[in-house]
């Protein structure tokens, strides 16, 4: 990944990713890779209205958290202890494509590790995330149980039952 000194690629609008949604007893951090076009323009993680990640977040938790409203479900993450935030904090990238990705900026992770003594899993959302997140974290992975699970994203076709599955290894030991 670069560091801020990179050459911007006039060809592709560069983004911001969205601040981390956590607190300092956060048990689960689950990480994408970064917001769709949809999140970014509603400033709401999983924004897009096909994208599974609050169905199966909830489902695991056991809370309906698509019912709620956006402030809710970030209370009920945080009551819940879990936290949200995307390997990549900046990036250019025309469309909502990982693999549109260019020039990302890594988000630093070993910092929002720091303020979250409590926290036990890590939890990739998707395989870019988990391969930029693991180069990242290098040997602070060693520190907590890591899952690499099964994208929320509507481009990954995988039934959702069976998504769920694989989602439902966050409620584990």
């Amino acid at each position: 990944m670069n560091d801020r000194s990179a050459v911007d690629d006039a060809d592709a609008p560069r983004w911001q990713g969205l601040a981390p949604v956590h607190a300092p007893d956060a048990r689960w951090l689950l990480l994408g890779s970064f917001p769709g076009v949809a999140s970014l323009r509603a400033q709401q993680y999983y924004g897009h209205p096909r994208n599974q990640f609050w169905r199966l977040v909830g489902d695991v938790l056991g809370i309906d958290l698509v019912a709620m409203a956006y402030p809710e479900r970030l209370a009920a993450l945080r009551a819940h202890r879990v936290a949200v935030w995307d390997v990549i904090t900046e990036t250019e990238r025309e469309g909502s494509l990982d693999s549109a990705i260019r020039n990302p900026f890594a988000s630093d992770l070993a910092s929002l590790l720091a303020r979250m003594p409590a926290l036990r899993t890590i939890a990739f959302n998707g395989g870019t995330a988990a391969r930029f997140g693991l180069r990242q974290l290098g040997p602070l992975a060693a520190r907590y149980r890591v899952l690499s699970l099964p994208s929320s994203s509507p481009a990954y076709t995988m039934p959702y039952d069976d998504k769920l599955k694989v989602w439902r290894e966050l409620a584990g030991p």
